[in-house]
């Protein structure tokens, strides 16, 4: 069922009842009620952030529901819909996962190998010491959140490995990081024989079936890529940067993203390898004051209260260093848990949840970076009411 929750004129009717879908075996005041949650969650917070667009995308028991919220640009006045192109900033972390684990189920790489192996020149180097595990969870040993500025090519990232000083001993503390993921991204790409942005194009994205997901917009995409608004409230996009494609740079649609969410909540939907790499990513490696680390998802049992996932999403966790407890598949709860990233750039803000024994997921994008806080308290409302009794 597609929704369109824009103010009502008779052009927006007209979509509204030529893109209404059925939902299944639901009653109709099951759609109602998805309606009247979503609505009553989301345009308050447009209101107060002044968002100009949101694409809201939820999965229940299979299906997939859209609802299109403002504009994609406010120069052009473009309506906002399930086929516009978001920046998704960090919740790319989780494709970077994806990929990685997609590498290992093929033989290309183990998590447990170095970085020297597929980047020679980091041998003997501090960071050699950490394996690509730490590296997909933050806990090589402090790398930092961002890289400095003056690193902005391959010969300079390389000289900021071998030169890079820990302040903790590999999967003794997580610390968020770009540069730690990012290099996971690098060497994956290395092991497939490729680079990052092409195997992610070329091998991930189609087998996902992901046909409107990019790295790198091309040219025919354009027209559907959204303007992003910062403080300036003037539009813009994001900047590349160094391992800006492994960290935060997958431009995506809701349509694309809830799929991946129903690829996540059934991996059994998908064949062979690929089945295995989803399903890997959902194991639990560290366990960070109550929230566990992935490669790429954060895990959390659920139901969650609402104040420990606003603590999971936290600045304090985002950029401080904590103590990191290894997490053996014997801990994994027994019951539901839920998957969750946040994303930001400059001038788009994201978030992806889901609870695959639940059946149900959401996925929030917007052309403006608004609070996390208020991404976190919208889906979390609007899972519980998904959320079978």
């Amino acid at each position: 069922m597609t929704i369109i929750p824009n103010p009502i004129s008779l052009t927006a009717l007209a979509i509204f009842f030529a893109g209404c879908l059925p939902l299944g075996s639901w009653a109709a005041g099951d759609s109602t009620k998805i309606r009247n949650s979503v609505n009553t969650a989301i345009r308050p917070l447009m209101a107060e952030y002044d968002v100009p667009g949101i694409a809201v995308a939820v999965a229940v028991d299979g299906d997939s529901i859209f609802f299109n919220y403002g504009v994609a640009s406010k120069e052009s006045n473009k309506p906002i819909s399930e086929k516009t192109l978001f920046e998704l900033g960090s919740v790319s972390k989780a494709f970077t996962g994806t990929l990685a684990s997609y590498a290992q189920a093929m033989g290309k790489l183990r998590l447990d190998d170095h970085p020297s192996k597929y980047v020679p020149q980091l041998k003997g180097s501090k960071i050699d010491r950490a394996n690509l595990l730490n590296l997909g969870t933050y806990t090589a040993g402090g790398l930092p959140l961002q890289f400095p500025d003056e690193i902005s090519d391959d010969v300079r990232m390389i000289g900021y490995f071998q030169q890079w000083q820990p302040d903790a001993a590999p999967g003794a503390r997580r610390r968020y990081s770009n540069p730690s993921i990012g290099l996971l991204g690098h060497i994956t790409g290395i092991a497939l024989a490729s680079n990052f942005s092409d195997a992610m194009q070329t091998q991930l994205f189609p087998q996902l079936g992901l046909n409107h997901s990019y790295i790198r917009v091309p040219e025919s995409e354009m027209v559907n890529y959204a303007w992003g608004y910062g403080q300036e409230n003037k539009p813009i996009r994001v900047n590349p940067g160094m391992f800006d494609a492994q960290a935060y740079g997958i431009k995506s649609t809701a349509a694309d993203m809830i799929r991946f969410v129903q690829m996540n909540i059934e991996p059994s939907r998908l064949q062979g390898l690929m089945q295995r790499a989803i399903e890997d990513t959902h194991l639990g490696f560290f366990e960070v004051r109550g929230m566990v680390q992935g490669l790429g998802w954060e895990q959390y049992s659920y139901p969650i209260a609402l104040e420990q996932l606003l603590a999971g999403n936290s600045r304090t966790m985002s950029m401080e260093s904590h103590t990191a407890t290894p997490f053996a598949p014997s801990q994994a709860p027994s019951g539901p848990t839920l998957f969750n990233k946040t994303g930001s750039t400059n001038g788009f803000g994201a978030y992806v949840a889901f609870v695959p024994e639940k059946k149900i997921g959401i996925v929030i994008l917007a052309n403006r970076n608004f609070p996390i806080p208020a991404r976190i308290r919208a889906a979390h409302a609007i899972l519980r009411d998904l959320a079978p009794r």
